[in-house]
């Protein structure tokens, strides 16, 4: 090739050593699939990620409410057109406590081996740091592998996942000529309304949820290709003669010789108990039927993955014997006193209901490079801002290392669990203690992202 094929193209920065960081365009579809599917993939083996493949098709392809061609980044060999590191940017709103916010969610980040430990991510993500920024999202969160995404300023600071599992001699058995008391269907647009309640409802027992609004519901349900990794089959419950009671999702394969669900829910005023056998019951055979449409490890399993806390575990505990801890987001929050600022209401409403209430003075937390100071006067949360802290003088009223603080602030760990854990996280008095543990409790959050 003559010249730079990156000419034509929106290029973003020259990273030297012949390449290039650039955005993606329509005309990039095909060698971008075709990469991710390869660097997702087992490359030893030469087997192919093909579900990444496919949700790399639909962002380029098809329409998706907060996505567009344009959040895909690459880098490339202008010479030879040759993609060698790739990743993404879907935008989200979010909401702790009931306040909604921003969320940048980096994701499809991959790299060939041979290009890799050259800066090539962190190229990419210092450019979609700054496109979060100037969309106003205060939040970055993403899924991925253990520990690499704190080296780009993240830190494992929300839950994400878990749950209980059972086994097939756990599935309740109807009785002899017992009919099967509820029905679990496809969702269909008509259900939007219905299980876009039940959903808001559900939020309520969480500390952060995703929210979604109409065009996001369509998008669960027909918006994605069958093999898209991340595509939720959305069912809905109801009794034989067509009234709606729940709803439920789960990815479209097994993962190992699991089926779970994701998503579980019914409407007030009705027993967990008496919908969730028939619930199982679905579940095992949609499990059995993606095992011979797939072929991979035979059924032996459900599992409810609906995060540390859901109401189906406590009705049905003897059968879910085995427990699955939650994972973690990656979660960055680049203006951290201005995030705080934001969520004033829910830190002063915890303040009102607790032995705090219309508490007066300062809370000084250093993270040893980085400092917070929080000022409240009469239960209200009036300032919010960086003070320098004195080592060796004062070093504050309690001190987190590097990012911890994000655990206790998105409520992943207790303050009594970071103190244990961190010799160099402690408070400098009894008030510090009581102040954080009203301000910051430990929360569940079951958050189901945007992808």
């Amino acid at each position: 090739m003559s010249e730079s094929k990156s000419k034509k193209y929106d290029v973003l920065r020259d990273l030297g050593d012949g390449l290039v960081l650039r955005r993606v365009t329509e005309e990039d579809t095909e060698a971008l699939v075709a990469f991710n599917a390869r660097v997702h993939g087992n490359i030893e083996k030469e087997e192919l990620e093909e579900r990444v493949g496919v949700w790399t098709r639909d962002l380029m392809e098809k329409p998706h409410p907060t996505f567009d061609i344009g959040d895909f980044t690459l880098v490339e060999e202008p010479q030879t057109g040759k993609i060698v590191s790739s990743l993404c940017l879907i935008s989200q709103t979010w909401s702790y406590g009931g306040i909604p916010f921003g969320v940048g969610r980096p994701e499809i980040v991959g790299t060939d081996p041979e290009y890799r430990n050259r800066g090539l991510v962190r190229a990419q993500f210092e450019v979609i740091h700054q496109w979060s920024a100037e969309r106003g999202q205060m939040v970055q969160a993403i899924t991925g592998i253990p520990y690499y995404y704190r080296s780009f300023g993240y830190e494992m600071g929300l839950a994400l996942g878990g749950g209980k599992l059972g086994y097939l001699p756990h599935v309740p058995v109807l009785k002899k000529d017992e009919e099967e008391p509820y029905v679990i269907r496809p969702a269909a647009d008509t259900d939007i309304l219905f299980i876009s309640e039940l959903y808001e409802s559900a939020t309520l027992r969480y500390l952060v949820n995703c929210e979604r609004d109409e065009a996001l519901w369509h998008y669960e349900i027909d918006g994605k290709d069958e093999k898209n990794v991340n595509r939720s089959v959305l069912m809905v419950i109801e009794t034989p003669d067509g009234e709606r009671v729940g709803y439920l999702a789960h990815p479209d394969y097994n993962w190992g010789p699991t089926l779970a669900v994701y998503q579980y829910e019914v409407k007030p005023g009705l027993s967990w108990t008496a919908v969730t056998p028939s619930v199982i019951r679905y579940m095992k055979a949609t499990g059995e039927a993606y095992y011979e449409r797939d072929k991979g490890k035979e059924l032996g399993a459900f599992g409810f993955w609906l995060g540390t806390e859901h109401p189906v575990y406590d009705i049905i505990s003897g059968k879910l014997p085995r427990s699955r801890e939650p994972y973690a987001f990656f979660v960055r929050v680049a203006d951290l006193a201005g995030f705080i600022r934001l969520l004033a209401p829910v830190l002063e409403e915890r303040l009102a209901d607790s032995q705090l209430v219309g508490h007066s003075g300062e809370l000084k937390i250093t993270f040893f490079r980085d400092e917070l100071k929080l000022v409240f006067k009469d239960g209200n949360l009036v300032e919010v801002e960086g003070w320098k802290p004195e080592p060796l003088g004062q070093p504050g009223d309690a001190a987190f290392p590097d990012l911890v603080f994000l655990q206790l602030l998105f409520g992943y760990r207790s303050f009594e669990e970071l103190n244990y854990a961190f010799a160099d996280c402690y408070p400098e008095n009894d008030e510090a203690t009581v102040l954080l543990n009203v301000l910051f409790p430990k929360q569940a959050s079951n958050v189901w992202p945007v992808a």
